[in-house]
């Protein structure tokens, strides 16, 4: 059965878990999109809810096997049009051939999955000898990578052990997401922190620090807070004890 546009929720696992949905109903999707399409007025579009299940990953690997199932992980990260469409036939054919699915590469989507794997490896490859780094005024270092895929994540993995002992950021210009590494792991922000960091942030330097403590004062609030204290301990307030019930009581 053929149906629609069906959408997902952006994520690797969200495209899974729908992919798995469609094959286990037999569903043949015209297309799979993520929520940033803008459908036609033809497309039948289907966004349907589905849990993310973190135990289809699982079922993908040891269905196709490990080298497999991070190729599709490459395509999914890549910029090729209809990729989620490269995936859904790969898996459907993955039921067939099983962990054997890459020595068919006379199927399409076999040959598309090893090209475009490929094509995203040779590029974190690049990026990981071509990143240059300049420091901020706090110690951070930072750079900026404007890659044709969305390898962040990778190249962070990279510069997560080549500087472990460094606070660094890396932008992704294109996309508008930041990697942001604290000497232990790093974590990738969208667009909301991005366009916080660089309009409204400021280094927080000892120059700051001093500008701070000049201008700062007391808070009002903080009279009102006082005044609850000393409220509670005046013996001679007005507070009546509540009815305290004898014995253990059961709530129903």
């Amino acid at each position: 059965m053929s149906k629609g546009c069906f959408i997902y929720d952006d994520t690797f696992l969200s495209l899974l878990n729908l992919i798995y949905y469609l094959l286990k109903n037999r569903i043949k999707p015209e297309t799979i999109k993520n929520t940033r399409y803008t459908p036609n007025l033809l497309d039948q579009v289907v966004h349907l809810k589905l849990p993310e299940d973190q135990e289809v990953f699982s079922k993908v690997i040891l269905l196709i096997g490990n080298y497999a199932s991070r190729s599709l992980y490459y395509v999914f990260l890549s910029n090729v049009e209809n990729k989620e469409l490269i995936i859904y036939y790969f898996l459907l054919n993955g039921y067939k051939y099983k962990d054997r699915i890459l020595f068919h590469r006379h199927l399409r989507c076999v040959g598309e999955t090893i090209r475009i794997s490929n094509y995203v490896i040779h590029e974190v490859h690049k990026y990981k000898g071509f990143v240059r780094f300049k420091e901020l005024k706090n110690h951070i270092l930072y750079a900026e990578i404007e890659p044709v895929n969305d390898i962040l994540e990778l190249v962070s993995h990279h510069f997560k052990k080549r500087l472990k002992n460094e606070y660094w950021m890396i932008k992704d210009v294109g996309r508008n997401i930041l990697s942001l590494y604290d000497k232990k792991n790093f974590n990738l922000f969208y667009d909301t922190f991005v366009e916080l960091f660089e309009n409204h942030s400021i280094v927080i330097d000892d120059d700051e620090l001093i500008r701070y403590s000049k201008n700062w004062h007391k808070p009002a609030v903080s009279k009102d807070l006082a005044k609850y204290d000393n409220l509670e301990d005046d013996v001679y307030t007005k507070v009546e004890s509540l009815f305290q019930p004898r014995g253990a009581q059961i709530e129903a």
